[in-house]
């Protein structure tokens, strides 16, 4: 059976809602963050050195990284569904997705949640940061267009990868400036299957 060590209000939640969107059957086991830190607790260790989330088990084999997993349970227990087929230029643009969302898009994020906890000497570095987040979110939102989801218009687990970008990108800077991702992330957090993974995921601050 599939496990998902699955952390609260974090990346993970990426992970239950790929596996209620193909219906594959798995079980979670529960962690909560640190008092004070929020950080992940020691016992994750036990499951992966790296002692992060997500991580799933599978057959006694570990799996980390969002986007490894994302790919190992697509082709593992997906059956391909929710990727294009592999010798098209439409999957070429859905591995792209896979990366960038940990890559490159998640930094500025991430550094800009830190950096509000800065003083005003770091003013140099804060504006830095705002530039670099506008590029990756602009890049999202024209990237989108009119389409409404990244990869052929046709929702896949690219969608689902970068679906924590687009919700954190509403705690980190005002997302109304970007109305095809604000658009984006409404329509797949309406989907049953998302709502089926926060149903059995417990909540999640990001969530809609």
């Amino acid at each position: 059976m599939l496990v998902v060590h699955h952390l609260s209000h974090s990346r993970s939640q990426r992970i239950l809602w790929l596996l209620e969107e193909l219906d594959v059957p798995y079980e979670i086991s529960f962690y909560e963050r640190e008092a004070g830190s929020h950080l992940a607790p020691e016992a994750l260790k036990s499951v992966h050195p790296l002692g992060k989330s997500p991580v799933i088990t599978d057959d006694g084999r570990a799996v980390a990284e969002s986007g490894a997993i994302v790919d190992y349970i697509i082709r593992r227990h997906g059956a391909g569904r929710l990727a294009p087929l592999p010798d098209s230029w439409l999957y070429d643009q859905y591995m792209q997705w896979l990366h960038y969302a940990e890559g490159s898009a998640a930094l500025p994020l991430i550094m800009k949640g830190l950096a509000s906890y800065l003083g005003e000497e770091w003013r140099p570095l804060k504006q830095r940061i705002d530039i670099e987040l506008d590029t990756h979110l602009s890049y999202i939102e024209r990237s989108l267009g009119e389409r409404d989801y990244l990869v052929g218009n046709t929702f896949s687990a690219a969608d689902v990868q970068m679906s924590f970008i687009g919700e954190l990108a509403a705690l980190r800077t005002d997302r109304s400036r970007y109305p095809n991702l604000e658009a984006w992330v409404g329509r797949f957090q309406c989907r049953p299957g998302y709502q089926a993974a926060i149903r059995r995921g417990g909540p999640y601050a990001l969530g809609g």
